[in-house]
């Protein structure tokens, strides 16, 4: 176990602008947004609580498609790893980046805020929080039949 290492990023937040998407030379999709998440601290000086955020790059591979769906304002969860690159300006200096390279994305948020338009269109009930972004795993074999809980809790009585 001593060799082993953890880089793994959880994050959930609003899309502070649209996703952008692009091409690599060799045709593999890259779109990068930027994400806001929020804190409240209270100042030591003067016992007020006030809200900070802290904006975060991220950065999703091989999901043409998503973009789409994130749009300003969104909430989503986004699940990946931490990664810092360096490359040099246009005046030879060294400048380094660090950004969340996302394996999953999930959009959060209720009905109104889940399309590509700010409406339903195109989505059916069962994706309202599903996954944008494929999964990183394969799919689990299939399960026994689950228990009846009396149909009464859906996706609406979940509290985030």
């Amino acid at each position: 176990m001593a060799n082993r290492s953890v880089n793994k990023v959880i994050l959930i937040g609003h899309l502070g602008r649209d996703a952008e998407t692009r091409f690599t030379t060799s045709g593999v999709a890259m779109s990068r947004f930027s994400l806001a998440t929020n804190r409240r601290v209270k100042d030591n000086a003067t016992g007020e609580w006030k809200d900070e955020t802290d904006w975060h790059n991220i950065v999703v591979w091989r999901q043409e498609n998503l973009a789409q769906y994130l749009t300003k304002g969104k909430q989503v969860y986004i699940e990946g790893r931490l990664q810092t690159r360096s490359y040099e300006d246009k005046d030879g200096q060294k400048k380094y980046s660090t950004e969340v390279v996302a394996e999953e994305i999930f959009l959060l948020g209720g009905r109104g805020e889940g399309g590509p338009s700010g409406g339903d269109e195109g989505w059916g009930e069962a994706s309202q929080r599903g996954p944008v972004s494929m999964p990183r795993q394969k799919a689990a074999a299939p399960r026994a039949e689950e228990p009846d809980f009396g149909g009464g809790v859906t996706d609406d009585d979940v509290p985030f």
